[in-house]
């Protein structure tokens, strides 16, 4: 699978890239949501793992942006923020799941079934 990394921290994105390393066949990582809106654009990725925190463009902007634009792509906010807003807002935006970087281990069994469910 190609995965789209959208993550602005250097050590939580190495920590993400070690969490999908055993799925993933491509890796593509940035740290703002105007550069992942472009990449996505660009490589066409099966999953992006998109933080809402981001400088310039924040998450679910980016992530409403992709999801306008290529209304199949698969986004999932790996984030910090635990609230019911930030939860709506995500799946306003169109991402098809929610994860808190405390439980990144849950990612992979996630990734399995989020395509189905809801946020």
């Amino acid at each position: 699978m190609k995965f789209l990394i959208v993550e602005d921290s250097p050590p939580m994105l190495k920590m993400i890239r070690r969490t999908i390393a055993d799925w993933a066949h491509e890796i593509y990582e940035c740290g703002d949501g105007a550069e992942a809106v472009a990449l996505y654009a660009a490589q066409l990725p099966d999953w992006v793992l998109m933080d809402i925190e981001l400088k310039a463009v924040n998450g679910i902007m980016a992530t409403r942006q992709i999801k306008n634009n290529f209304p199949e792509a698969k986004v999932v906010m790996v984030t910090n923020y635990n609230d019911k807003e930030m939860r709506e807002a995500a799946a306003q935006a169109g991402a098809c799941g929610y994860i808190l970087k405390e439980n990144l281990l849950e990612l992979q069994r996630q990734l399995d079934g989020i395509e189905n469910s809801k946020i």
